[in-house]
């Protein structure tokens, strides 16, 4: 992502002057690109299998009260404290943005994307449980925060449409749980064709189908993609672990899906990088977006102190897990593919370099610097705990 982005400044500032051609090829194929159809439609739900697919259920059995509240409330929270406190900010900046876009702004950017993180905290010792409970969170939380943004961009949309508790309650019942069953049903039906196979290479173009066909149908009948993958992804990674493949296609599975998983990383952070030239002027909100990283920063303690302190959490979290909690919670891929889907309005640019600043900023600054908070921190819940 930092080689891109160091590409992008050069060409930016300097490329109409070094080769202009290029430069303007360049630009008209990147403008031509659907980023968000890319990321959503395909590369997010590659990920999320891939991530699923190596989740212990038992791990995310022992860890579900927090994976659960941390992936919806905390979620529903940080998007509204954020919105809250643009709408009182914004115009000390002179700048006028109707509250439903701050809101907006707020659901876009709450998701968390620790994928890329998951392995310097493999290696800085942090324990099993502090490490489910980040896992489990990225894996939920992204099928809550796109229904939450799909709910507010619709009433920025149409301002006059009735949205009562029950309707967005609906909603939200239809595209989680919708996700939830689909998954479960793809999942169940994949480990039922698996069972009698002993073809290594089959058994990936079965797995490749769920993905892939998966979205389509979550697509069509308009649930969470999302959660129809990591459903389906934790039930042939578990259940796949318990006898129902061979060992030998079990070994084959996951490397496959632990090498799509590093190869869509790549390109993710690569096309991160790239679009720092799809914002038209960055010099324009540059003190605004610079200040929207603390706040989200903020908005992220509040949403996880809070619940923290009302839910009775066994065990309860200690300092150090809320810490690696907060700075852990990276923001990705993600929250850049809705900022991109909004459609053209006044306050898409704002949005989009207020987005790039805090995505950038977590993933240089706070995946570089976890490994070293995790080891100085010294997290360390109970043994056994992990040990159950």
């Amino acid at each position: 992502m930092l080689m891109a982005i160091s590409v992008s400044v050069i060409i930016r500032f300097g490329g109409h002057y070094i080769f202009p051609e290029t430069t303007r090829h360049l630009f008209a194929l990147l403008s031509s690109i659907d980023f968000t159809e890319i990321l959503m439609g395909a590369m997010l739900n590659f990920l999320l299998f891939a991530g699923a697919v190596h989740v212990d259920f038992a791990d995310l059995r022992q860890q579900k009260i927090p994976v659960i509240i941390f992936s919806t409330i905390s979620v529903v929270l940080s998007s509204f404290v954020i919105g809250g406190v643009f709408y009182y900010l914004l115009p000390l900046f002179s700048l006028q943005i109707p509250f439903l876009y701050c809101l907006l702004f707020g659901a876009l950017i709450s998701p968390t994307d620790p994928i890329a993180v998951l392995g310097i905290l493999k290696t800085a010792n942090v324990s099993r449980s502090l490490e489910t409970k980040i896992a489990g969170e990225s894996l939920f939380n992204d099928g809550v925060a796109v229904v939450l943004f799909a709910v507010v961009l619709q009433l920025t949309q149409m301002p006059e449409l009735e949205v009562s508790i029950g309707s967005i309650s609906w909603l939200l019942v239809k595209e989680a749980a919708g996700g939830l069953l689909l998954g479960g049903i793809l999942g169940f039906t994949a480990l039922k064709a698996l069972k009698p196979i002993d073809d290594y290479i089959v058994s990936v173009l079965i797995t490749l189908s769920v993905v892939m066909g998966g979205y389509l149908i979550a697509h069509y009948f308009h649930i969470s993609g999302p959660l129809t993958m990591v459903a389906a992804g934790l039930l042939i990674g578990n259940y796949g672990r318990r006898g129902v493949v061979s060992t030998n296609t079990k070994d084959y599975l996951n490397k496959f899906w632990e090498l799509i998983d590093e190869i869509m990383n790549a390109v993710l952070f690569l096309f991160i990088g790239f679009e720092l030239l799809l914002i038209p002027n960055i010099e324009t909100y540059w003190k605004v977006s610079s200040i929207a990283i603390f706040v989200v920063l903020f908005a992220r303690f509040v949403s996880i102190f809070v619940p923290a302190l009302i839910v009775p959490f066994n065990p309860r979290l200690t300092r150090g897990s809320m810490t690696m909690l907060v700075w852990g919670g990276l923001r990705g891929g993600v929250s850049i593919a809705l900022v991109l889907s909004m459609p053209n309005s006044e306050y898409k640019e704002l949005l989009l370099e207020m987005t790039y600043f805090v995505v950038v900023f977590s993933i240089v600054v706070q995946g570089l610097s976890i490994g070293r908070l995790a080891k100085r921190v010294l997290i360390r819940e109970p043994k056994e705990i992990d040990a159950e």
